[in-house]
Formats: structure tokens, sequence, C-alpha cells
């Protein structure tokens, strides 16, 4: 190799050794190690020596890449997930044998020389020389930690990784000027213990506590002498001497450092030869990386737990920060997971639907007034095997889940919340056909919507008049399109809105239109059980919360989202909602969810052809929504259907949901306080027997009764009664057929009606 360009003047190498006070001869020697011809590195001397000054003085060492935790409220461990499986350990932590291995096998100079050892230069140099080719590198630890730094610093892109390893002189005195500031900023100790923390070891292992662990279970200060030297051959090569792959490799690696461990009085020959002779003696224990790894089929949840910080503003300020920071890990999360409840949902749900059937289940529990979810659990497991999805069922898609599914007459409720809020008395009365036409509806902006078609209850002998309570607790669906109708849609958006739905769970206006009431728009498990758990809290709503606490990979406590509750009706209102569905558990479709020891309300929810079945329900300190239905864009008409062992003939959201409701919720308030609804009086008169239904042009003002009777309004969108067709016995309205498609409203259409059951 020339010392000199054509031209004269020194070459790219010597000025490169010039500017870092070595000899001449140094930098002559610095070009042949590991590096091509300098002529043939694309780098001037000017650039190279420019380069060298313009080189920032400090090194920026980014936080290391490590494992955070997420934890349950009672602090027991639900999922490790990192982008890099390391923890992060002090040099009094790690066992003296890795450390002297590591510098044996490495850099067995290291203690003598400085940042650059230009005897290993030298050395290098002249086994290149001999070998005709690059064997041997002369990199100190020094320089290796910042190699890995600069690797760090590259994260997860592969071009970034590739810069940060070429091999270009440019690359080797960046390398070499930021190995003279560490070691003047760290000392030798130092070094030795982040290069130990930095470095791969294989085996998704990274630092060594993270390999003590993955290769033989056990931490690193606990490391034998034959343990270390095998993990400080791994790093040399983690691919070619990895014990899992390549025993007898990995074996020839570690005997090699223990005679360098030997001839530089590490350990005595005898010892060495005594290891030599020893199996490997390996105890692995397989990365548990990711929400995959949760307990008690929490994987869901946790997914629910890392979208939420990479979209809460609270860990960030941009997206790309947030990502950043769950990137680099080393965090410890603890949830609302309540683990009882969470067990209690498992259960329930392993007891009334199996993974393989033709239909999925999601739950989830939400503690009323503070907004915590405590359970979340779905039928289908995480994973990607079969009967398996990563697709969070009780959720919206924003955060892991998938479109929704209508809520059917879970929707009721709301409506009759919005009623009681602009005026109207339980004691408000309608003809209740069973079947009738939709009636025209108007929203927020004035804007009306006169739907073609009919409606009609779940069974023909639902004719009314009914009362509000009757209504819910039988899910008369005439008497609530009519009561949405008369009350206003505007006021049952504005309730959806308080109550936490201001759109749809896939995303996406909804569609507006009597069948609103009806549970046209796709809902979420989540959605229904907050907005349920604002009966529960008295008309106080909160956002599901996720996360109690944070802190950072240094302990320190870091700010997480604050719950945000807010009033979403009157007092009164929803006590007289609680009081009504209580009703509903009491004497209506809900009694299959009926707690024995304890108040509960709820209301069921049937769609059209069963493709989704729901109970929603609550006690005064829990609510929560069960789903039944087709888990993949393919729904399933639940008739004639069998799973969980069991053949229903057709499914109603009494019949499938309310037991898995039940079996849940009782499970998780075990040994929990027993408290009671603020129940109100209802002040519904008895309906005479045999009363004909009123005249249609009958005017009323919202809450007016008379007994036996409808009230109705003359306003634009009130529903007329049905004409008489003996005394008792109401007309039925004339035939239409429903128009295709009109379920989940896909092209702005609401929906269309629902089983009410």
């Amino acid at each position: 190799m020339p010392h000199k360009r054509s031209g004269g003047g020194l070459s790219t190498a010597q000025q490169a050794a010039k500017f870092l006070g070595v000899s001449v001869l140094s930098g002559v020697v610095l070009a042949g190690i590991a590096l091509p011809a300098a002529g043939a590195l694309g780098l001037s001397a000017k650039g190279t020596a420019s380069g060298f000054q313009d080189l920032p003085g400090e090194l920026k060492r980014p936080p290391l890449s490590q494992a955070s935790k997420i934890l349950d409220a009672n602090g027991g461990l639900i999922a490790t997930v990192y982008s890099r499986d390391r923890t992060v350990i002090p040099i009094q932590q790690m066992s003296p044998n890795i450390l002297k291995a590591i510098v044996a096998i490495e850099d067995a100079r290291y203690f003598e020389h400085g940042a650059i050892d230009l005897k290993g230069i030298l050395r290098a140099l002249n086994k290149n020389a001999q070998d005709g080719g690059v064997s041997e590198g002369a990199s100190t630890l020094t320089q290796q930690y910042v190699k890995n730094v600069f690797i760090e610093q590259a994260g997860d892109d592969p071009d970034k990784v590739a810069q940060a390893v070429q091999q270009t002189i440019g690359r080797k005195i960046k390398e070499m000027k930021y190995a003279i500031q560490v070691e003047k900023e760290l000392g030798k100790q130092k070094i030795l213990e982040n290069y130990l923390n930095i470095t791969f070891f294989g085996e998704q292992a990274y630092g060594v506590e993270a390999a003590a662990k993955r290769y033989f279970s056990k931490h690193a200060k606990d490391l034998s002498v034959g343990e270390a030297a095998m993990l400080a051959g791994i790093v040399q090569s983690p691919s070619r001497f990895d014990p899992v792959n390549d025993e007898q490799e990995s074996i020839k690696r570690r005997n090699l450092v223990l005679q360098r461990m030997a001839d530089l009085g590490d350990i005595t020959p005898a010892q060495a030869e005594a290891t030599k002779k020893l199996p490997l003696g390996l105890k692995i224990s397989k990365p548990k990386n990711g929400c995959i790894t949760a307990v008690n089929g929490a994987g869901f949840f946790c997914d629910y737990v890392r979208n939420t910080f990479l979209q809460n503003a609270a860990f960030g300020k941009t997206k790309e920060a947030r990502s950043k920071r769950w990137r680099e890990g080393g965090l410890t999360i603890k949830t609302t997971l309540d683990p009882q409840a969470q067990a209690s949902t498992q259960n329930g749900i392993a007891k009334h639907v199996f993974k393989n059937d033709p239909v999925a289940t999601a739950v989830t529990l939400v503690e009323p007034g503070t907004g915590k979810i405590r359970a979340m659990a779905q039928s289908k497991p995480y994973g990607f095997g079969k009967d398996e999805t990563q697709i969070n069922l009780a959720v919206n898609r924003n955060m892991g889940g998938g479109l929704g599914y209508q809520p059917g007459s879970t929707m009721k409720a709301i409506t009759a919340a919005s009623a009681l809020e602009a005026g109207f008395q339980p004691a408000q009365t309608y003809p209740s056909p069973y079947e009738m036409p939709y009636p025209t509806v108007t929203d927020c902006e004035g804007k009306t919507y006169a739907d073609s078609g009919t409606m009609t209850n779940e069974d023909e002998k639902e004719v009314g008049p009914y009362a509000m309570p009757e209504a819910l607790q039988k899910s008369v669906n005439t008497y609530f399109v009519s009561l949405e109708a008369e009350s206003g849609l505007c006021g049952v958006t504005k309730m959806m809105n308080n109550l936490g739905m201001s759109e749809r769970a896939g995303g996406g206006k909804w569609g507006l239109g009597a069948a609103f009431t009806l549970g046209s728009n796709e809902a979420s498990p989540l959605n229904m059980a907050a907005a349920y758990a604002a009966f529960a809290a008295r008309g106080t709503y909160c956002a599901p919360l996720a996360i109690e606490s944070a802190t950072d990979a240094d302990k320190k406590p870091i700010a997480v989202p604050k719950a945000l509750c807010s009033t979403a009706m009157s007092q009164t209102t929803a006590d007289t909602i609680n009081t009504m569905l209580k009703g509903v558990v009491d004497d209506g479709t809900g009694q299959a969810a009926g707690l024995s020891d304890r108040d509960t309300a709820g209301k069921t929810g049937t769609t059209d052809d069963r493709k989704a079945a729901w109970f929603v329900g609550y006690t005064p300190n829990m609510a929560a929504a069960v789903w039944i239905g087709g888990a993949g864009a393919k729904q399933v008409k639940m008739v004639d259907i069998t799973f969980g062992g069991e053949y229903y003939e057709k499914v109603f959201g009494a019949t499938g949901p309310a037991p898995i409701w039940k079996d849940a919720v009782s499970g998780a308030l075990e040994g929990k306080p027993v408290m009671s609804f603020n129940e109100v009086p209802l002040n519904i008169p008895k309906k005479p027997v045999g009363t004909p239904p009123p005249n249609p042009g009958n005017p009323g003002k919202p809450g007016q009764h008379t007994t036996g009777a409808t009230t109705m309004g003359t306003t634009t969108g009130a529903v007329t009664g049905a004409t008489t067709g003996g005394p008792g016995k109401p007309k039925p309205w004339p035939t239409f057929t429903i128009p295709p498609g009109i379920i989940g409203g896909g092209n702005g259409h609401s929906g269309g009606g629902t089983g009410g059951r």
C-alpha cells in the first residue's frame, strides 16, 4: 500500500492520523485495517480533514431501548413489550466473570491503552498482511461501544443500520474521534458497563442481563466462568456462535475465550481445562415479547394500552415522539385492569362461547364514576393461528378494533334518557302497534329524514298502548321510534355525544333516520359499557381509562392521561333510567342477567336477522357490555345455531349475552361492596283493560298522560296512532317492504330495526 498519493501529499488515512495526534506510520497502518484501499473510499484528503474537524464535539448517546412492563391494577405483570429485549443494570450487578471474559476476547489490553490501540493496529496489520485479507480488526472496546451507539441511534431503519456499520475511512475516523471523547468523559469502568448493556448477544437479547436470562435463565450477577465465556464469545458473531442453533461451534468459541482468560491470568490453566470439558449448560428461556404473551387473556387490553400510549398527547406532543418513547421502553405502566374481574370475564366467556364456534363474543367491564376499564376479553384469542385474531372486538377501529356492531335495542335506553332530559315523563304513552311506517325525524340542523318502509315489533302480540317502563321491559320498537320522533332526533344524537359516541365505531358520520333509536349505527362493547356506566354514576360520564400511572427507565413518574368526566344528564334522569332498567332485569327481557345479591339494571339488544345480540347492564359499581356475533367481515345469522356446546333456535340478547354478563359481573364483584340504586317513583297509571287506542289527531304536550290513551304532539315528525279495529284491538298499518341493505346504514341510511330481545 503506498504511503503517498500520486502527486505527493499525505494519504487520507495519514491526514486522519495527523488530526488524531499519532504518527504518520500509524495513519498508514490505520488505512490497512479492515478497510479498502484509501484511494477507493471516495473521500479526498481535504474532505476527510474537514470532516474530522467538523464532527460534533460530543457523542449523543440515546437512551438504550429496554423492555417495558405492563402491570394490572394490583401490580401483577400482564406482559413485557420491547423493540429491544434489554434490561440495563449497573456494573455492580454483573458477574466479575463476564467482565474478565469480554475483555479477554475482545480487547485484552483494554485497561492499558487509550481509546485507540496503536500496538493493536500494528499487530492486526501484520496478521492481515500474512493472511492476504482482513482476518483481524483493531477496534478497541471503546470503539466498539461507539459503533453500538451508532447502531442504537439507527433504531430499526435498515438503511441507517447499514450506514452505522459500513467499512469506510470516514466512519472509522468518526468512531475514533468519539472514542477519544468518550474515554475522557466516562472512563474505563463506565464504558465497560455501557458496552455490556448495549451489545447484542443473539436470540433477541440485548445486553448481558437479557442474555443471561435468555440462555441460562439467571441474572448476570450469577454467571459462572463457563457461562460468561460462552456469552463473551457470542458477541463477535451472534449468528455464527449461536449456542441454540450450533452448539459445537459455540463450545469451540467458549473454549477459546477460556484459553484467553487463562493466558491473561484471569483463571488458572487447570480451571480453564476443567471448564472446557463441561457442557454449555443451557437453560433457555424463550423470548416473551408483546401482548401475545399477556396473562388471563389480556392481550387485547395490552394492545389497547399500547394504542392509548401512542395516541395520547400526555406521552409526547407528536406521534413521532410517542413512538420513539415507546420504542425506547424501560417503562413500567400500571393499568386499571382488575385481575379478579379479568379472570371472571374469561371464565364466563369460556363457559358459553368456544374459540372455534361460528360466532364470537367480546366483553368489557367499566367502573362507573371513573371510567376505569376493569376487564376486556373475547372468545377469539390474541394470536396468529386458526381461530385467533389480532383485532380487538371490544373497541373502536382507531384503537385496534374493527368496524363495530349495531347495538340494537340497547340504544333505546339512550333515547329514553334524551326524552327525559327534554321534559318527557316515564308515563309518556304511545299506541305502539305491531307494525308502522317509519316516522319523519329531524336532526339538529333541521334536515328531515323520511325513511321508506315499515318497522315491526319482535312479537305480533306486542301491541300498545305502552308507557316508557313497560316499553323498555318488552323492548317495543314502535314505541321508541315514536318517542324519538316526538322528543327529537337532535336530542338523541346530543345524548350520544354526551355518552362518548360522536361517530360510528369504525369511524365516520352516523347514518341518520328514524331507525337511529333501534341501534342502526355501529358501536363497540367498550362504547356501550362506558355509556351505561354513566347511568350507574347518576349521570356522570367518564371516558374509558386504561392507565393509572407510569414510570420511565429511571423509575421517575411520568404524566398519564387524566380521567375525563362530565355531566351527561341530570341525576334525576339517571335515577329514572336506573329505576326503569332495573325493571328490565327484574321483570323484562333481561331477567337472565339478574344478580341475586345486588341491584342490577340493563337492556337487551338484537339486530335484524340476529346478526348481533347484546346485553349491556350495570350495578351501582360496575357496568359491562356483552356482544355476540360474527367475528369477521361475514355476518352470521344466529338462527338454528350451536355455540358453547348449546343449541339455539333463535339468539336473543336475553339468551346469548345475558348469561355471560351474569357470570362475568358476579365474579368480578365477589367480595366487593353491595350498593343500591337511588330509585324514584315512576307514577305510571294502570292501563285499563280494553281501552281503545287514541284518536291520532289528539294533541298533547311532552310528558302529558291520559289513562289508556296516547298523548301526541302535532309538530313535524310526530307519529300518529293506529285506527281502531274494535275495542282494544288496533288495526295494523298497511304492509310495506323494507328496502334491501338497510342494516348498517352503509350509504348514509340509518339502518334497520331490531328484534328487541
